[in-house]
């Protein structure tokens, strides 16, 4: 970092030191009480001051107070609330075990649970749901999702039932960045869009942001799903994992040298396709994972931690066809605690997304992927009680490939063609403030600057007036243009270069201890593109770096809100309104062909996308009944002009909605703990269903029948709509059992209704008229689940 950044960041801290009264600092860790695994996001308050903090990603905290003596708060969701005074008289490094509400402690305080840091911060357009809340939600064959969990929170949806990804406030599903241990995940599905990724049992904690977002993030647009994965018990051996009716699961965490070091394993595998081989079916679809972290503390200053991942899926049909992808990371993270005032965190990060495809009726194999390499260095200064920064470098080294085709059988000595790789570096240096000003007011700003370089090692086609895609002003379409001519680049040559600024700001002015008024804005830069068609990714789509035709997409992103809590917490209300602009947000021309095309450029034109709506999420937090209700109004729009007056553009220049629009989107969730032994949840979600394009009319023309269809996205499918439940009972353990189990009994879609992912049109065979035929996914779908814990 330069001499003038560090000096500045020196002039601020004698700032805001220049007060005559002496001051000390208070900092350590949270962790939980009876496995020492620290926890993210514990809030922090202090009485006195009515000042509040939060834990980092990995449970350290710091405040700096006058000398006095302090009343601290420590709440956080499904642990009791713990209560201490402190003598600030020095300098105090002091950690805190919390423990879960279902255990007793004598020495543990009950108070009131806290949740005045969500009023009071500079937070917005966030939303969180811990593992447990997670694992209660009803779910198709009993999996438990983290992705379709966060489908039932306000500006969340996805392309449809069974689809992968999600969109976020009418974002694409490419322009979100999910994150696991900080590495990228490229494909967050299994069995096409039917499960996610990841494993429950394995997973600490997951945020995810919908704005306002951090200058820390980037390479996205619309969200960041930010995923931590277990430490690891530090005190005792235990393992635990589940059977269902689709796959199961098993996790192992334990102490490598106590209260030290610490490991986790899990595992997890779909057995489903073995009852195909008892009617001699051929036929595959399967999927298994495996997460692991290390973790061990040095000393009090340093600790370690080693993260990774590896998933596929395998899809085999008729022994002629097998498709396997999946995600492989590994992230090695360094933790140091310079002072009690500034901690850093050093990233050493490798993410490999592999697609693989054979094909042996053609016969010939298909590889494709991206790769990245990512160096992370963030430091979190905490300067006073009110002011602190966050700071630090990234940078992103990209190996993509489009595809590999090598001929199998009979042509199996013909050399592989591979496509030209492509190679990018992506490399950011950010300043986060967060700063609290006047007693009701409190800031949260900085600025995130990008540079990105498309590498050479490539043959790049030339075009007339470059311009790749031309327009034929007989038949009123866009064509592919042909190439005039090439040009190379060598391995140390840039193709194309693009430098960006992006500031973020959020404001958060209290009306009370119980209410607040936020606003944000944020401007986002995304310099990949993922090359797909369909509104959901899937494994054979593409991603493409940003050069001189597919140019960076950018967000600007405006979001006011307004929150609240209710009956001591009790209940807390959040109402949200944003407007998002898109520039450069890519569409393709009709009949565009993608699969192993060099040239992305001739079948793409650049566009602009805008979104806006409203989002309320009511929630009950505490009591034996707890759940929330979230609603969306909103809208997702796109525009592609023509370049000259005589070009009609993309649905004549029109606004059309997107593939992903949802005019309303509603979302219950209940959760009801009868007793020891019964708990019961249920969802209700209703979606406008998605829209498409109908055909309105049909000519012929040489005894061809020609459909004429309306305007893009015109129609919509049938309204969605859908009730799951589930019950878990947990046996009374006995005594001289070490081992607890329970059983999940659920059912999606109790209704059976038949809800539509698609309609077809087609010619009935006996009357000669047309008809619509509609294709469902899931109806009335029971499951059942055995999980232990020993």
């Amino acid at each position: 970092m330069s001499k003038n950044i560090l000096t500045s960041i020196f002039l601020i801290l004698l700032t805001f030191s220049a007060n005559s009264q002496e001051k000390f600092t208070l900092s350590g860790l949270v962790s939980d009480g009876k496995n020492k695994e620290t926890l993210i996001g514990v809030s922090l308050y202090i009485a006195q001051t009515k000042t509040s903090l939060t834990t980092n990603e990995y449970g350290f905290y710091s405040i700096t107070l006058p000398k006095g003596n302090y009343t601290l708060s420590i709440s956080y969701v499904g642990y009791q609330t713990l209560e201490e005074t402190i003598e600030l008289n020095k300098d105090i490094k002091k950690n805190f075990l919390i423990t879960e509400t279902s255990q007793q402690l004598k020495e543990v305080v009950i108070v009131q649970n806290n949740k005045r840091i969500d009023v009071r911060k500079p937070e917005m357009s966030v939303n969180k749901l811990t593992i447990q809340e997670i694992k209660e939600m009803p779910v198709i064959f009993g999996e438990v999702d983290v992705i379709k969990s966060i489908l039932t929170l306000p500006g969340v949806t996805n392309a449809g039932e069974g689809q992968s990804g999600f969109n976020v406030r009418g974002g694409g599903a490419d322009q979100n960045l999910v994150l696991l241990d900080e590495a990228t995940i490229y494909n967050s599905s299994h069995l096409f869009g039917l499960f996610s990724v990841f494993n429950p049992d394995a997973i600490k904690d997951l945020k995810l942001y919908k704005g306002g977002i951090p200058a820390r993030y980037g390479g996205r647009l619309s969200s960041i799903l930010d995923i931590y994965q277990k430490e690891g018990n530090k005190n005792d051996f235990h393992m635990n994992g589940g059977i269902g009716l689709i796959s199961s699961r098993i996790l192992a965490e334990g102490p490598i040298v106590k209260d030290k070091g610490s490991f986790v394993f899990a595992g997890r595998g779909s057995y489903a396709h073995l009852f195909l081989k008892l009617f001699d079916n051929p036929n595959l679809a399967y999927f298994y994972d495996l997460n692991t972290k290390l973790s061990y503390s040095i000393n009090e200053k340093n600790n370690v931690y080693l993260s990774g991942y590896f998933g596929r899926d395998v899809f085999q049909l008729n022994n002629s066809f097998v498709n396997t992808y999946g995600n492989a990371v590994i992230n090695f993270r360094w933790n140091h605690l310079f002072s009690d005032k500034l901690f850093s965190n050093l990233s050493l990060i490798y993410s490999d997304y592999y697609y693989g495809l054979r094909l042996d009726f053609i016969g010939f194999n298909w590889d494709s992927g991206i790769k990245n390499y990512n160096f992370k260095y963030d430091f979190k200064h905490y300067l006073t009680d009110k002011f602190k920064l966050t700071y630090g470098v990234q940078s992103n080294y990209y190996d993509f490939n489009p595809g590999k085709i090598e001929p199998t059988g009979e042509e199996s000595g013909i050399n592989p063609d591979q496509l030209d790789k492509k190679y990018a570096l992506e490399n950011a240096v950010y300043l986060d403030a967060e700063h609290q000003i006047a007693k009701n007011l409190s800031l949260s700003y900085g600025l995130r600057f990008s540079n990105f370089l498309r590498l050479g090692q490539q043959t790049l086609n030339t075009y007339a007036d470059n311009q790749p895609v031309t327009f034929n002003s007989e038949f009123q379409i866009y064509e592919s243009a042909e190439p005039t001519g090439t040009v190379s680049y060598g391995k140390n040559e840039t193709i194309a270069q693009f430098n960006n600024l992006e500031p973020r700001f959020s404001i958060a002015y209290t009306l009370n201890d119980d209410q607040s008024i936020k606003a944000s804005y944020n401007r986002m830069t995304q310099y990949l593109h993922l090359i797909s068609n369909t509104q959901s990714p899937t494994p054979l789509d593409v991603w493409a770096p940003s050069d001189q035709y597919l140019k960076p997409q950018n967000l600007d992103q405006f979001a006011l809100g307004y929150f609240r809590n209710f009956n001591d917490d009790v209940y807390s209300l959040e109402v949200e309104t944003f407007y998002k602009k898109i520039k450069n947000r890519v569409d393709y021309i009709d009949g565009a062909n993608l699969i192993a095309n060099e040239a992305i450029e001739r079948v793409v034109l650049n566009g602009q996308a805008r979104a806006y709506g409203l989002e309320v999420l009511f929630r009950k937090n505490t009591g034996q009944f707890k759940g929330w209700v979230s609603y969306t109004l909103s809208r997702t729009e796109q525009q592609v002009v023509g370049r000259t007056p005589e070009e009609t553009g993309i649905n004549n220049g029109d606004w059309y909605r997107t593939g992903f629009d949802k005019l309303h989107n509603l979302a219950i969730v209940g959760n009801y703990k009868l007793n020891e032994k019964w708990r019961f949840s249920s969802n209700f979600i209703l979606q406008t269903g998605q829209p498409v394009t109908f055909p309105t009319g049909q000519y012929e023309y040489q005894g061809i029948t020609v459909p004429i269809f309306s305007s893009r996205n015109e129609n919509n499918l049938p309204m969605y709509h859908r009730l799951d439940v589930s019950a878990t009972l947990t046996p009374r353990k006995n005594k001289g059992r070490k081992w607890q189990a329970e059983w999940v009994f659920g059912i999606y879609n109790i209704y059976n209704r038949q809800n539509a992912a698609s309609i077809t049109f087609r010619q009935n065979q006996e009357t000669g008229s047309n008809e619509a035929l509609r294709l469902s996914i899931f109806g009335f779908v029971p499951s059942a689940t055995y999980n232990v814990k020993f």
